[in-house]
């Protein structure tokens, strides 16, 4: 009997019992088989959910290796506030939580086995430590995408926590995990509450920064003048130390990352997740009872999801322990306890809001009544805020109180393991950034020991082939007299001309080397690796110094030929190696190349990208091979294939030289950029692009090479 209970028969067994009953009736027997086909017909309809399942890992997988990135990221140049480089708000990491959390809204699956429930429960934890990474993030977008963005993760939120409650009332989670399930609910809604604080402080932050990076700025470009003498290489390190200090203090990820609201996420997070870990310990028992129409994906989503938690929790915590200050003590902990202590920042973006308003003298009786509704809806969203970052004050006391316990106790243990607990606490514990107090000693003396490893990281990749090159140039002198005659020429023949910039110039140049066809191949290839990396600082002059549509479009026309000329050796479709028809001299091959150029100008209609390529591309050609023409006059006939080649490959390393002079303008423009959102990137480029061009910017120095503009 009991065997009978613990394995009852299917319903197509009772089914064909019925049927040998003789006394059974047809109607009983009809309902069973009207029961027997809905069940086959959920059975078939269930059978993608096993896939559906497996999407929702994938996607929690997703969802893990940005964070998963930005803690390595973090550790190797040693940010310990963790800034959210790869996981940040966007299309992309909304979709892939709008999939990882679709349990928790599923409210259609009946989800009985314990497996299952712990599953639904642990996509709410997965979604808290997840939040909890994204918070920096608010700090590097612009003010609508911050809004629009906090809207889109308050959707997502809402409606999770919306439907947890249905399935509370309803029943379909369970009795033993309601109590859990509510803890996740006040969770959830107290990070995204947490969330919006951020990011209404992080309005107002924006203009402090911005005030003092500029104050800071003036205070540089004082110092500057004070520099004269030394090196340019010695000037640019000092400016752009000083600036990569200036953009990290003045991180609007930085001083988010160690606000007390980032600090609040972090234990919220850190709650989260010992629940979840509570919870994976309890399944260990029962890791086969799994009963929905998800099947043995539930199982994999879970311990998808606790892996994710884990990850997602260690950079939070960490930024907890970042803002401590190195000053423990009662009475500061203390002050930090007083609830109603709260900066006037995080309240500045909705009093601005409140004292904005339109005098409604001659305005009707309903908009004053509505007018009044508003500013009291704005009242009572400063209570709000000001009760919200008490509470996160009052949550901060937990990291507090453990750093306090344990900073204590390693000065009672100090004759023990003084140096160990000595570097921890110099690595972790960082000054509260949005305090009013100056940045903590060891924070900045990490800060510059970042810049000089940086620097002597990007000077391990010094340009080889390119130095090589430059070493051919020794002046100015063929280049100004190549650029004069160019300039002579645009001016009889047509000064409405496109303009030739550096880039043009040169891969037009080694298209004029490729084609002749006596230069030993290792020559050739020499020059071709010494130009490509040229050509990546080149594009970065050109684009610093002439940001405007008309270069823009010359130099992606340039970069497209470089493709051409270095992959395929050709030109515009015509191979460079090919014999020019009428013989293989000078004078032939770049007769052939000019009148093939021209007879491409006078063809091309512009009417797309690619016609308007090719125009630009062969009217280079024609200029350059025209010049060169003009520039040996009666002695063309006279010059062999090699002369020409030397004279090209000295042509292109004086033009090389002549716009890498520019490097140092680049840079001091990249170390100061406007915008706060890429400031911070801007300057680490400007770092990495003076130690990659040291060398040559002490050998372009020591000439003391006249300058030339970008276009001539």
């Amino acid at each position: 009997m009991d065997s009978d209970l613990e394995n009852p028969p299917s319903l197509k067994n009772l089914i064909e019992q019925l049927k040998s009953y003789t006394n059974a009736s047809n109607a009983l027997i009809s309902s069973f088989n009207v029961l027997l086909e809905k069940s086959d017909m959920e059975e078939r309809f269930s059978e993608p959910m096993v896939m559906i399942g497996i999407y929702i890992a994938v996607a929690s997988l997703f969802c893990i290796l940005p964070p998963l990135a930005d803690l390595v990221h973090g550790l190797r140049t040693k940010k310990f506030w963790f800034p959210n480089k790869y996981f940040t708000m966007n299309i992309a990491s909304f979709s892939a939580l709008g999939v990882a959390t679709k349990l928790p809204v599923d409210l259609s699956s009946p989800m009985p086995g314990v497996v299952d429930q712990f599953t639904k429960l642990g996509n709410m934890a997965f979604m808290c430590a997840m939040m909890a990474n994204l918070l920096p993030a608010l700090a590097s977008m612009s003010n609508k995408a911050l809004i629009a963005n906090i809207i889109g993760l308050g959707v997502i939120v809402i409606t999770m926590v919306v439907n947890v409650c249905i399935e509370i009332k309803t029943g379909n989670v369970k009795k033993y995990c309601k109590f859990i399930a509510i803890i996740y609910v006040v969770v959830l809604l107290m990070v995204l509450v947490i969330h919006a604080c951020t990011s209404l402080a992080i309005l107002k932050c924006k203009q402090i920064l911005e005030l003092k990076y500029q104050a800071a700025h003036e205070s540089a470009l004082n110092e500057q003048e004070l520099q004269q003498g030394r090196s340019t290489v010695e000037k640019l390190k000092k400016q752009v130390k000083k600036y990569w200090i200036m953009a990290e203090t003045s991180h609007p990820q930085f001083l988010t990352a160690c606000s007390v609201t980032s600090c609040a996420s972090g234990v919220l997070s850190v709650i989260s997740t010992l629940l979840h870990a509570w919870l994976m310990l309890i399944a260990v028992e029962y890791w086969m009872d799994f009963k929905s129409a998800y099947k043995w994906s539930m199982l994999v989503i879970l311990i998808t999801q606790f892996i994710g938690s884990l990850v997602g929790t260690i950079a939070p915590l960490c930024r907890s322990f970042a803002t401590l200050s190195y000053k423990l003590s009662v009475k500061w902990m203390w002050k930090k306890m007083k609830v109603f202590n709260v900066e006037s920042y995080w309240t500045r973006t909705i009093y601005d809001l409140k004292g904005s308003g339109i005098p409604f003298i001659s305005y009707s009786r309903k908009f004053k009544i509505l007018f009044q509704l508003y500013v009291l809806v704005l009242t009572f969203c400063v209570g709000l805020q000001k009760t919200s970052v008490a509470a996160c004050n009052m949550i901060t006391i937990i990291p507090y109180f453990i750093v306090f316990c344990i900073f204590y106790c390693w000065k009672f243990w100090k004759w023990l393991m003084s140096k160990l607990i000595n570097h921890l606490f110099r690595i972790l514990l960082a000054n509260n950034a949005f305090d009013d107090t100056e940045i903590a000693e060891g924070t900045l003396k990490r800060i510059s020991n970042s810049y000089d490893h940086w620097i002597k990281k990007a000077e391990k990749r010094q340009p080889k082939n390119l130095m090589k090159l430059l070493v051919e140039s020794e002046g100015f002198g063929e280049v100004e007299k190549y650029y004069k005659i160019h300039q002579v020429r645009r001016l009889v023949l047509d000064e409405h001309e496109p303009l030739i910039c550096w880039s043009l110039s040169l891969v037009t140049l080694a298209s004029i080397a490729i084609s002749l066809t006596n230069i030993q191949q290792n020559l050739v290839d020499r020059l071709m690796h010494g130009l490509k990396e040229g050509m990546v600082y080149v594009k970065l002059v050109e684009e610093s110094l002439n940001p405007t549509d008309d270069h823009a479009t010359i130099q992606k026309a340039a970069k497209t030929l470089l493709v051409d000329v270095e992959v395929f050796e050709s030109w515009l479709g015509n191979k460079l190696q090919r014999r020019a028809p009428q013989g293989n001299t000078v004078r032939h091959i770049l007769e052939w190349l000019m009148d093939t150029s021209k007879n491409m100008v006078n063809e091309v209609e512009i009417t797309d990208d690619i016609s308007r390529y090719k125009f630009i591309c062969s009217n280079a050609m024609s200029c350059v091979t025209e010049t060169i023409l003009l520039d040996y006059h009666a002695d063309i006939d006279q010059i062999n294939q090699e002369r020409l080649f030397e004279t090209i490959s000295s042509l292109i390393a004086g033009i090389l030289a002549a716009c890498l002079s520019n490097l140092p303008d680049v840079i001091e423009l990249k170390s100061n950029s406007n915008a706060i959102e890429k400031r911070y990137a801007s300057v680490y480029e400007a770092a990495q692009l003076l130690g990659e061009t040291t060398l040559i910017i002490n050998t372009l120095e020591d000439r003391e090479l006249t300058r030339l503009n970008v276009v001539a």
